[in-house]
């Protein structure tokens, strides 16, 4: 299932603009086209940038932008601008499996000493470019670097790139990490979200099966600012699924937290919350309200936590060398 989108929720109208990072032939476009099956025009853009602007203005009805992997985490650049968007708000989550292949100019002369792709695409590809002394350059998108790559260069991309483009594939498979997903946004207007969510009977099956991701920007900062958020939640039985913090522009140890809880603003419980965040100070905008994929139901296996890391039953010898709770003379 490399490359397919795993999408629900509401397929944007046959009349509808769809913008994503472009060109032909990103991971993105293959989220935006799953999105548009209803028969959307998909318009690419050049940054992701581009892609929110695009949607505040009117140009697009709905933008695609990528917003986190399983390998890199966030995406910052689209996490940044979804929190600074006044007038674009995320209405609904798909996933893209990732699998890379490297792609050459056809007869090629010599070995490749560059390495081409989307930073992201790089980091998951570090292990091909030590073992062949590659010097990564990194490119706008990955399809971007496939479309323009150049002699003495090997780019990376979506398997789709190689027809695209008329180029020779030179590997297959090239990521470090194999089973890889990228989770994808499609945004709207703030104005029309309620023409794209649009929630369940509460009595219906599935009603609650929503997730929101908020942005949540304490005026007043100092000890147990974060204990408090959270506990507001947990008091409720709102389930915190995601928390994850980016610095105020230009404020030093100033924070807005972007959390992500199981429930919709509509919801009770999720609404309690959040009267009681605006009650205590805080300023508080919802960045995205998307239906539940089951993306957070499998226990974490334990060969996939950070080496190191030691659980209740290890031995008190590797439990006080992980957390170093012996004294260092």
């Amino acid at each position: 299932m490399t490359g397919a989108g795993e999408r629900g929720g509401r397929v944007p109208s046959p009349t509808s603009t769809v913008a994503f990072l472009g060109p032909e032939g990103t991971f993105t476009h293959q989220a935006a086209s799953a999105w548009a099956a209803g028969g959307a025009r998909l318009t690419p853009v050049s940054t992701v940038t581009d892609v929110y602007d695009a949607v505040a203005t009117g140009t697009a009805t709905h933008g695609v932008v990528a917003i986190e992997n399983s390998v890199e985490g966030y995406v910052v650049p689209s996490l940044d601008a979804i929190v600074a968007a006044r007038d674009v708000v995320a209405v609904d989550q798909s996933f893209v499996r990732i699998s890379f292949d490297a792609f050459e100019v056809p007869g090629a002369q010599g070995g490749p000493v560059e390495i081409v792709g989307h930073p992201h695409g790089l980091a998951q590809c570090r292990r091909y470019t030590t073992e062949h002394g590659l010097d990564p350059v990194p490119a706008s998108s990955n399809a971007a670097a496939c479309r323009d790559v150049r002699p003495g260069q090997v780019a990376i991309g979506p398997r789709i790139c190689g027809e695209l483009y008329g180029l020779a594939t030179r590997a297959q498979g090239i990521e470090d990490f194999h089973g890889t997903r990228t989770r994808f946004l499609l945004l709207a207007r703030r104005d029309s979200v309620a023409d794209d969510v649009r929630p369940a009977d509460p009595g219906a099956p599935g009603a609650d099966t929503w997730r929101t991701m908020l942005a949540v920007t304490p005026h007043v900062t100092g000890p147990g600012v974060l204990a408090r958020i959270t506990r507001a939640f947990g008091s409720v039985d709102v389930n915190l699924s995601s928390l994850i913090t980016r610095p105020l522009k230009a404020l030093e140890n100033r924070y807005v937290f972007v959390v992500t809880v199981d429930g919709a603003p509509w919801h009770a419980p999720v609404r309690a919350v959040l009267g009681e965040l605006l009650a205590a100070g805080d300023s508080l905008k919802t960045l995205g309200v998307f239906p539940a994929r089951g993306e957070l139901d499998e226990e974490v296996a334990g060969d996939r936590v950070p080496p190191g890391s030691v659980q209740a039953s290890a031995t008190e010898a590797d439990i006080s060398r992980s957390l170093l709770w012996g004294r260092t003379t």
